[in-house]
C-alpha cells in the first residue's frame, strides 16, 4: 500500500516505514503529525485517485529530527564590471518518518 501526499509544496510517494525530509514543521520531536493533502491512495482495492484530494484519506508520521541541508553556494557574476557576489543558503527541513496509511 502506498500513497502519494502534497507537503510544503511538493508531492511525495510514500509507503509505511518511509523516512522523509520534507519542509520544516514548527512540531518537536516525538510528535504526530497527519497529512490530509492525499492525492491518491493505492491498496489491496485498487488505486483511488481524488480529484483533487482523496476524500477520508489521511497518511500518519511521526517526527525523527529538525535540521537543515547542505549549503548550497550561489555566485552572482557580471562580466567585465569586476563584480562577483557570493551567496550560501541552507534549507531547514523536518525528518518524519510514516507510520499509517488510512483511505
Amino acid at each position: 500500500m502506498y500513497a502519494v501526499i502534497q507537503t510544503g509544496g511538493k508531492q511525495y510517494r510514500v509507503q509505511e516505514g518511509t523516512y522523509l525530509k520534507i519542509e520544516k514543521l514548527e512540531l518537536g520531536v516525538g510528535d504526530s503529525v497527519e497529512f490530509d493533502n492525499v492525492l491518491m491512495i493505492q491498496s489491496e482495492d485498487g488505486i483511488k485517485i481524488g480529484a483533487p484530494l482523496v476524500e477520508g484519506g489521511k497518511v500518519t508520521a511521526t517526527v525523527l529530527s529538525q535540521g537543515r541541508h547542505d549549503k548550497i553556494k550561489i555566485i552572482k557574476f557580471r562580466r567585465r564590471k569586476h563584480h562577483m557576489k557570493h551567496m550560501g543558503h541552507r534549507q531547514y527541513y523536518t525528518e518524519v518518518q510514516i507510520t499509517g496509511i488510512s483511505a
